[in-house]
């Protein structure tokens, strides 16, 4: 993929959907100690890279995985080593319930021809709110400020495609956009008004670009990755 400055003249701010990373390439993988400072590196070799924005949300607390927010702050602790990386975490989950069709499909009384809508079970609907919202906003403020020559967006939330395109009709200012999900699974509409793109993220990267077990933090102190992991 050629980008638009490939001398590392220009500066490119990173803007990383966490949750949409993490689900997309990360969670079913032994690679969730990733080195998000390495990885930026890696993808985008011709670039100078100036901020990576990685916004998140405070993981909920279930009881068949109650350790998953303290993993998710030893991770953070980890990121924070990272010199230039801001963490953004002012999102959160909102948890409802939903009725929603039984998968298969099942009837009642069950009929060859049904007559009737599907049966329909309750479920828990986790959703995150406001990260999409906070990557749109630092994006456009970043680019008024004029922060960046470049932007690279690494998310496949379409809800961001205004932002986007703002940035560049508006400011002039080329944007990629790195789909974090499986390959072929990509947005369309974030494919049609990015400047470049890519479809996924190699697994190769991920395994390559990750924190040492121990690593210190800026007062010295040790951050261990979390063993279940």
């Amino acid at each position: 993929m050629a980008f638009p400055f490939g001398d590392k003249v220009a500066t490119a701010n990173i803007y990383i959907d966490g949750f949409n990373l993490y689900n997309g390439c990360v969670k079913k993988t032994q690679c969730k100690w990733l080195d998000i400072g390495a990885l930026c590196v890696a993808l985008f070799p011709t670039l100078t890279i100036g901020t990576i924005h990685y916004f998140t949300s405070p993981i909920v607390k279930f009881r068949h995985d109650p350790g998953a927010p303290t993993r998710q702050a030893i991770y953070l602790r980890a990121l924070a080593t990272i010199p230039n990386l801001v963490i953004h975490k002012e999102g959160w989950f909102a948890t409802t319930a939903k009725l929603l069709p039984q998968y298969p499909l099942a009837y009642r009384p069950p009929l060859a021809q049904p007559t009737r809508p599907p049966q329909l079970v309750q479920v828990q609907r986790l959703e995150e709110k406001r990260t999409d919202v906070d990557i749109a906003t630092t994006l456009l403020v970043d680019g008024f400020k004029g922060a960046f020559d470049e932007a690279v967006v690494i998310s496949n939330d379409s809800d961001l495609a205004p932002a986007i395109e703002a940035v560049r009709n508006v400011l002039g200012k080329p944007v990629g956009v790195v789909n974090p999900h499986p390959k072929g699974n990509m947005s369309g509409t974030l494919i049609k008004i990015a400047s470049w793109h890519y479809r996924t993220i190699n697994k190769r990267r991920l395994t390559e670009c990750q924190f040492p077990a121990i690593l210190l933090d800026s007062e010295g102190k040790t951050i261990t990755k979390p063993p279940e992991w």
